[in-house]
């Protein structure tokens, strides 16, 4: 008897989603499939943003509907533009609704097959048709994402070389690829230092670097660039800044580090000592002992400068962190003092300057680092190891090392990191334990152990020290994985990223490099030694813009817990989104009501600042 299946068919929304070229349809099923179909409405069928309808007819009813088959062929002798296919709604002639999911581009000639949207595990697939599916998706992938060794010793990478290599289903939208062509084309236009880059000049006096940035400003680099000499603001800003990565607290001095409880004494107060105030847990220390022997270049012509400084911090009674020590190489010697807040008023912000430009280069390296790379290592492993309808898969789709076994709740003392990461935890927990009972149900997954499994082994190079682990044996050891993985590129990356033009803008608070050695005695600083030390007139620009870059949101930019593409067909999934949604919008007002009283507020970890993924 014939039949037929009412065929709804969604293209994507952003810039140039729509085709015009010719889309075929194929429905399979228990019992046979569909002969293929041309879809063809009155007018052209795929706009951008265009719903339309069509009806497939078959000689008899398909079964069970498992799969549908899509292609793309050109339209006479236009040129060729790939289609963004959004989603399609199948109505049975049983008059059951199915849906079923695609958002991805399809290109020209390409035959993509999609599933219906429930999230299915390997051990429950019923049908030989979508075990084998299954295990094409998979052979497929890994032979278009492959790992390749950057270098011996390294975690291995992506084996794409550029962002147009990339498959189309992975890549940038056209929106994101334009914002980022017109902000690097761009950004010293934006900033209006296009004339600033032409000059290899040394600054003359700090009033001239205020005329110059004066149009690239925010509220916090105004209160930056009128606060950046006082020492409050400097343990401010190691706490509640860019890089808050590099702060711990210190209950022994390290044996490079001279020193001592009297040099100290009278920046803490009667009554005490450094030893009392270390047990106490009022001490803190940032080690930039990574920068030793750091190679440097020539910029203008001029050798350039790097510390590795040690830099020992008190948290008075009012709950002010200040510097109180400051050694700028590892090795104490004869030639390399510590300074001090009682040294002369040049010495002291001298050594405060190189902490500033060794704090500089590790975040940029902690920022790259801690999310990008880990973002690639866990998505090259995903998209190898867990095909698109793994439950997994869906939860990572939808929110798009030693330092990683340290990620536990105890370590952001901000607020806002552990209402954010209790959140993303707790979302998380509902969704995990949804799909997997008992932790026999983790251990029998056998794509979930492979997925964990190749991360231990190309991601981190097979050392247990990191604490990232081989296999996943309880249901809470999943929770725990993936909720590290959400938030290292959704709210870590907004942490470490979003701010850096409010603190960068003003750029002898982040200097990037630093044209004089540093100094190997006291006294020999005056008024004219920062301006000697900062970078040139052109290199300053490059570096604001690089901040501007780095810090600029994408205008598509999708905030943390806002899921625009719905992976999930069932109820409860659903009702565990739109409960993280309202928990999420709920700490957002709650920060902000917060800000409002603040004179420099943090915002880096508002929900709807976040991008629910790396998006830089």
């Amino acid at each position: 008897m014939e039949a037929i299946y009412e065929v709804e068919v969604t293209t994507g929304s952003m810039t140039h989603a729509g085709t015009f070229d010719n889309i075929f349809i194929t429905l399979i099923g228990t019992q046979g499939q569909s002969e293929r179909t041309k879809l063809d409405s009155y007018g052209r069928d795929f706009k951008t943003g265009m719903k339309v309808k069509y009806k497939v007819t078959t000689r008899f009813t398909l079964g069970n509907l498992l799969l549908i088959r899509l292609e793309k062929d050109n339209f006479i002798f236009l040129p060729e533009n790939d289609w963004f296919c959004s989603n399609l709604n199948v109505r049975t002639p049983e008059k059951d609704m199915i849906y079923f999911p695609s958002y991805r581009w399809i290109g020209e000639e390409e035959v993509i097959e999609l599933r219906e949207a429930k999230a299915t595990k390997i051990y429950d697939e019923k049908y030989s048709q979508l075990k084998e599916h299954r295990k094409n998706e998979l052979t497929l992938n890994k032979q278009v994402y492959q790992w390749t060794e950057f270098k011996t010793g390294l975690p291995q990478c992506s084996c794409f070389q550029e962002p147009l290599s990339l498959p189309s289903v992975v890549r940038f939208s056209f929106t994101k690829d334009m914002n980022s062509a017109f902000n690097i084309s761009t950004a010293l236009g934006e900033i209006k230092m296009k004339k600033l880059v032409k000059k290899p000049d040394q600054w003359v006096q700090m009033e001239d670097m205020k005329s110059a940035f004066w149009s690239s400003r925010t509220t916090i680099s105004e209160y930056v660039q009128l606060h950046w000499m006082d020492d409050e603001f400097f343990g401010h800003q190691l706490l509640n800044g860019p890089n808050p990565m590099m702060l711990r607290r210190c209950s022994e001095l390290p044996l490079n580090f001279a020193v001592n409880d009297g040099m100290v004494q009278s920046f803490l107060g009667s009554g005490t000592s450094l030893t009392l105030e270390m047990k106490q847990g009022n001490i803190f220390l940032c080690d930039y002992k990574r920068l030793a022997d750091l190679p440097t270049q020539f910029i203008n012509g001029k050798q350039q400068y790097v510390a590795a400084p040690l830099c020992l911090l008190y948290k008075n009674q009012m709950g002010k962190l200040l510097p109180i020590a400051i050694q700028l190489q590892q090795q104490a010697s004869d030639d390399n003092p510590v300074f001090l807040p009682s040294d002369c008023e040049y010495d002291w912000q001298l050594a405060k300057l190189y902490v500033r430009n060794a704090d500089c280069l590790e975040h940029q390296a902690s920022f790259y680092l801690r999310t990008h790379l880990l973002a690639e290592t866990f998505t090259i492993s995903l998209l190898r190891n867990l095909p698109a309808v793994h439950p997994i898969h869906k939860v990572l789709k939808i929110l798009s090392g030693e330092e990683f076994a340290s990620m536990h709740y105890a370590k952001y003392k901000s607020d806002d990191f552990v209402m954010n990461l209790v959140s993303v935890s707790r979302f998380v927990r509902s969704m995990v334990e949804f799909y997997y009972q008992s932790d026999g149900d983790v251990q029998r997954d056998t794509e979930l152990q492979d997925w964990i499994k190749e991360i231990f082994i190309r991601g981190f190079l097979e050392q247990s020290s990191t604490g990232i682990p081989q296999c996943f044996s309880t249901v809470e050891e999943v929770i725990k994985f993936v909720t590290m993985v959400i938030f290292t590129v959704s709210a870590q990356h907004s942490a470490l990223g979003a701010g850096q033009f409010d603190y960068g803008s003003w750029f002898p608070n982040a200097p990037g490099s630093l044209k004089r050695p540093p100094p190997t005695s006291k006294g020999s600083s005056d008024k004219n030694t920062l301006l000697d030390t900062l970078p040139d007139m052109n290199t300053s620009a490059y570096l604001v813009s690089f901040f501007w870059l780095l810090s600029k949101p994408s205008s598509d930019l999708v905030s943390l817990g806002q899921y625009p593409e719905d992976y999930f067909c069932q109820m409860a999934p659903q009702k565990m989104i739109r409960g993280h949604q309202a928990e999420l919008s709920f700490l957002s007002e709650s920060i902000k009501d917060r800000n409002a009283g603040m004179q420099v507020p943090y915002t880096y970890m508002c929900p709807d600042t976040i991008s629910n993924s790396v998006s830089i």
